[in-house]
């Protein structure tokens, strides 16, 4: 029997699983999806936000500010990529200056170091490619970008390390209340523990309700997204919103940790998880919405659109509790923006309320809290050389966009989560990141894995189960 079944690995999933790996546990986390930090955690803004927008008082602005203060140690230590380059929330008018005042009050009050209000003159020698009827901004230099994908990434990858036990593809469909223990049911056998941590997302509901459960319901937000080549990657330096309304935080434009630039979302409500396409009327409303801040941005570099959708519930704020229901089970649901920036704070609310509730908990004397990578394009040429020197393979380049090497996939791949698609590499190497969006380097990727693997090409997805790129006919169909 385990202590702590976790039920989602999304990125607060990843960082409860970190955080109870910590502790001489016996730990189960159980994804629905063939790889972690699927669904929101891989479609989201990537940015770490500074926490000047939630109402001060809430879960939401406490766990805004001192996630974010973890984050930076946390993507430090596991090698995640993140660049602190502040925000600019943009006034066009005397309404959105007395908004970004009140941003300012809720700032200060939520403990935002160093947020203040910048002049017209100042935010334009910061952002000279902003519209000139900007006429001041609130200015939060704590604000960061960071690869979300990776830093879920990190976080499962060091938890697995340290004992914790992950199983993917693996969806809970049931659970029984024990008088000692919840059995949760899967496809692929059943599991039991102590205490059960639901990191559900968009499914939170649907999981409590399975012990009987109810009192929040998901609405699903979709948000629509463009991604501009590294070619528009330095039209601006800051993240730039626009003043946010009771939908959200409106219309963003940033840089990304990779060179790029990204745009979006908008916002709309629909009827699942499952809804990610993108649509003409959302994005041309990206598009509009985004020249008010940022005018002279070019579509034509356009290589990617993209959506993900919002878990939120009828609640304003996060749900971190114990279910009034079900004593034990821990609720982290409604997890929206700033759900990327909470996150590690989530994670040791989480732990708090596990303790609480009754879970023994005893440090361990070793705890691995440290990863690294060899990522080719960030080496000194002396590194370079010594890297092929020690593997050859780290002197095939394979994906030209983004100058990433073979010896780099298959170290991804031998590393304590398996990718076993081609977009599961993507999120851990970058590769098909680039311009031509995997069109070179997608089928010597496929092979790369099918080697490794030791699994035949056809039976390798492009992302989620059941997206195979090669079909094999059977032998009926090929008489």
């Amino acid at each position: 029997m385990y202590d702590v079944a976790i039920i989602g690995c999304g990125i607060v999933g990843a960082a409860t699983a970190y955080e109870l790996s910590r502790y001489n546990l016996k730990v189960l986390v159980l994804e629905a999806q063939n790889d972690v930090s699927e669904a929101t955690t891989k479609a989201n803004s990537a940015i770490l936000h500074a926490g000047y927008d939630p109402e001060p008082g809430t879960l939401m602005a406490r766990l805004n500010v001192e996630g974010v203060r973890m984050a930076k140690e946390l993507c430090e230590k596991l090698d995640v990529e993140r660049d602190q380059i502040g925000s600019l929330v943009l006034a066009f008018d005397d309404e959105d200056l007395k908004r970004i005042q009140k941003l300012l009050h809720n700032g200060e009050a939520n403990g935002v170091p160093g947020v203040r209000i910048l002049s017209r003159q100042e935010v334009l020698e910061r952002e000279p490619n902003l519209s000139d009827k900007v006429v001041g901004a609130l200015y939060a230099p704590s604000a960061a970008i960071v690869s979300p994908w990776e830093f879920c990434i990190a976080l499962a990858e060091t938890a697995v390390r340290n004992g914790v036990e992950l199983r993917l593809s693996t969806p809970v469909t049931a659970i029984d209340k024990g008088e000692a223990a919840y059995v949760l049911h899967t496809p692929k056998g059943d599991f039991e523990a102590a205490y059960v941590v639901n990191a559900a997302g968009c499914d939170a509901d649907k999981i409590h309700e399975m012990v009987g459960g109810s009192g929040f319901s998901t609405q699903y937000n979709r948000g629509e997204y463009y991604v501009m080549d590294k070619t528009q990657g330095t039209l601006v330096s800051h993240v730039i919103f626009q003043c946010p309304t009771k939908e959200g935080k409106g219309v963003l434009v940033a840089p990304t940790v990779h060179g790029n630039l990204i745009v979006g979302p908008n916002t709309g409500a629909v009827d699942s998880g499952d809804q990610v396409g993108n649509t003409a009327q959302g994005l041309d409303y990206v598009r509009r919405m985004a020249a008010r801040s940022v005018p002279g941005i070019n579509y034509r570099d356009s290589i990617r659109n993209f959506a993900g959708v919002r878990a939120q519930t009828e609640h304003d704020d996060f749900i971190v509790e114990e279910s009034k229901f079900a004593k034990g089970f821990i609720n982290l649901a409604g997890i929206k923006s700033p759900g990327l920036s909470a996150a590690p704070a989530i994670a040791v609310m989480a732990v708090d309320l596990l303790r609480q509730a009754g879970l023994s908990a005893q440090a361990k004397d070793h705890f691995t809290d440290t990863r690294r990578r060899a990522v080719f394009h960030r080496m000194t040429p002396g590194e370079k050389r010594e890297a092929i020197r020690k593997n050859p393979l780290y002197g095939r380049v394979i994906c030209r966009c983004e100058t990433i090497t073979e010896g780099e996939m298959v170290d991804a791949i031998h590393r304590p989560i398996v990718p076993t698609s081609i977009d599961a590499i993507k999120r851990r190497c970058n590769s098909g990141m680039g311009r031509c969006q995997g069109g070179f380097c997608g089928p010597r990727v496929h092979e790369i894995l099918s080697r490794e693997l030791g699994v035949p090409l056809d039976e390798i997805e492009m992302d989620e189960e059941g997206s195979y790129i090669l079909t094999t006919p059977t032998k009926e169909a090929a008489v």
